[in-house]
């Protein structure tokens, strides 16, 4: 399979698995009941397996280790806090303001992991606000 081929897999799995956070956690602080489903629960691991997959394929193709691609080793940091921070935030039994700051806190760290891949800067937007502003 080809690089670009990968990459459009890749892309699209993101979409896919942002875009199921985002309704998960959504209508689990509004108290829907099917976001307990079987299915609500076993989709997200498929798109995230084709997710992660997809993502050590690229790593391999463009020989990218976390030594030798700064914004890599920030992507997988970034991937590790929007878990924690997503595991908070769609899990029962915590306060509806915790899920909730935790359900927030999680999308604006997949939106800053977004921003170092397109940046391949391991500041990521940060960089880009930083030059405009210097």
């Amino acid at each position: 399979m080809d690089y670009l081929t990968v990459k459009l897999i890749h892309q699209s799995a993101v979409t896919l698995s942002l875009t199921g956070f985002f309704v998960r956690g959504a209508a689990g602080l509004a108290g829907a009941r099917w976001v307990q489903g079987r299915a609500a629960k076993t989709l997200p691991h498929i798109v995230d397996s084709v997710l992660l997959l997809s993502a050590l394929t690229l790593a391999w193709t463009l020989r990218a280790t976390p030594g030798n691609a700064p914004w890599l080793t920030a992507k997988v940091i970034g991937l590790v806090v929007y878990v924690a921070l997503g595991v908070i935030a769609l899990r029962t039994g915590r306060p509806r303001s915790i899920r909730a700051a935790a359900w927030v806190a999680a999308l604006l760290t997949a939106l800053w992991i977004v921003s170092v891949a397109v940046t391949k800067s391991p500041f990521g937007a940060f960089q880009v606000i930083t030059r405009v502003t210097a």
